[in-house]
């Protein structure tokens, strides 16, 4: 018999796999359909489309918010300089934190040396904003603008000490690598609403003077989901998105055939292997085509007004600043983008937090207040989630010796602050509160996991239902936790 000539034997799993094929060729001939004979609304259109690629059933109830902007301040915002406001501190500058306070909680190896742990108030002042009264600090005289528009939750608390697990718990509910994102969890379950862009986006600050601690790119990853269903990050400078635009001299004709010639080769892949990731890597070809027009216009912002742009501030004409991100976030909720997660970085003031914490509110406050007030401005605020905070707060106790002027924080998860607003949330109240020395959740508190389950529920997810089975088990983004907090819904 020749050599080019044999029979090829299949093993049972072989056999399994391909006979679920038939489902998956039906969802590729629907794809493909959709891209070449549909014509994809318009990213600006009044009338919402229905979602692409949502699974059944979901979702589960009538959702408040169709899409969530995350603002998340990596490094640890200090709390008690920001929206806990503890006159206590000030009347026991420099005593020891009281044993009945600490109550033998493990405190980081940061301060775990020093002789004592001495009471540090703020030096900065807070004022009421608002019809609420929400007293929250002079560095945010513009959040403190938009008092009656936000909820301040005063008591956030989690397991987390260190940044890296508290960013991956933020971000996936989990302290340890490898599960998927928030976003990704809502790319999985809803879908998407504009066929020309990524579900889930993510735009990282650049920031005047130095970057702070990285951020890993598994922050926003798909952990055992799909790929397709993982952040893209959008960048400030050269091209956008990395290895989007054509190479020099070949035309948009020659690129829609040659992706036409390397979806049959996967095509062929995927019949033979019945790999998802196949069909991944066939969807998100024709993503990138479609993004070729469609990200152009949405980075280009000569349509903005003057006043528009002056809103947010000086900034926003700086590519990579949180100004400009913010505008983009608000541009991309308008094309229907499900989850855009901005990331700015350098709050982790261990010293001269007395310097560094008004540069940063410099850089973010306006921004974030103009990104609320746009929404509501253009009716989007109501649908759309918004949420301002970081991985945990710092201490009231100082890291070094106190000092009224010149002081810094170590980390601190017992207890911390953090702003929602919009689709779902209720505006002009806080819950939640420490004691007296902003050390310990008091009243009401909120965990990670319950945040988790708030975001989805404002999503039309019910938290204990989205699941997806991994290594034999149920995995969900709250693991076996988490409650809504009902009393922040609108």
């Amino acid at each position: 018999m020749s050599c080019h000539q044999y029979q090829a034997f299949h093993s049972r799993r072989d056999f399994l796999t391909k006979t679920g094929l038939g489902l998956g060729t039906a969802a590729l001939a629907q794809l493909f359909g959709r891209d070449l004979l549909a014509a994809s609304p318009s990213p600006l259109s009044s009338v919402t489309p229905a979602p692409t690629g949502a699974l059944p059933g979901l979702p589960h109830f009538a959702p408040k918010a169709k899409r969530v902007i995350c603002l998340f301040q990596s490094g640890g915002p200090s709390h008690l300089d920001l929206f806990d406001e503890k006159p206590v501190l000030a009347t026991r500058f420099n005593e020891d934190l009281p044993d009945s306070i600490r109550r033998g909680q493990r405190i980081t190896g940061m301060v775990a040396s020093q002789a004592r742990l001495a009471v540090q108030p703020s030096k900065f002042a807070f004022q009421a904003g608002g019809k609420s009264g929400t007293r929250i600090s002079d560095l945010l005289p513009h959040t403190r603008d938009i008092a009656d528009e936000i909820c301040v939750i005063r008591s956030m608390h989690t397991e987390a000490i260190n940044h890296d697990p508290a960013i991956t718990f933020f971000q996936s509910g989990s302290q340890l690598p490898g599960r998927p994102s928030m976003g990704a969890w809502t790319d999985y379950g809803l879908g998407r609403l504009n066929d020309n862009l990524p579900s889930f986006v993510v735009l990282v600050s650049v920031n005047k003077k130095k970057s702070g601690q990285g951020l890993l790119a598994r922050l926003w990853g798909s952990g055992f989901l799909p790929s397709q269903h993982q952040g893209v990050q959008f960048r400030s400078a050269g091209e956008p998105v990395l290895y989007l635009d054509d190479p020099v001299g070949l035309t948009r004709e020659r690129r829609r055939v040659m992706l036409d010639g390397l979806a049959e080769l996967n095509r062929q892949q995927l019949a033979q292997s019945g790999d998802p990731e196949v069909e991944t890597r066939i969807a998100q070809y024709e993503m990138a085509y479609r993004m070729q027009r469609s990200v152009p216009d949405l980075m280009d912002l000569a349509g903005e007004s003057a006043a528009t742009l002056d809103s947010y501030g000086a900034d926003v004409r700086e590519p990579g600043s949180f100004a400009r991100n913010c505008l983009l976030a608000r541009r991309l909720a308008e094309r229907g983008v499900r989850f855009i997660q901005l990331y700015h970085r350098d709050w982790d003031h261990h010293g001269s937090l007395h310097e560094l914490l008004p540069q940063m509110t410099q850089d973010t406050d306006q921004p974030a207040a103009a990104l609320v007030r746009d929404l509501k401005q253009r009716g989007l605020l109501d649908e759309t989630l918004v949420i301002w905070g970081g991985e945990f707060g710092r201490t009231p106790y100082a890291q070094g010796t106190a000092n009224r002027d010149k002081y810094g924080r170590d980390h601190h998860g017992k207890a911390f602050s953090l702003w929602m607003a919009g689709g779902g949330i209720k505006g002009g109240i806080t819950h939640g509160s420490t004691d007296d020395f902003g050390f310990n959740v008091a009243e009401n508190p909120v965990h990670i996991h319950d945040l988790q389950a708030t975001i989805l529920h404002c999503l039309g997810i019910d938290h204990t239902r989205l699941t997806y089975k991994f290594q034999g088990r149920q995995y969900r983004l709250t693991d076996v936790h988490g409650d809504v907090v009902k009393a922040i819904l609108s």
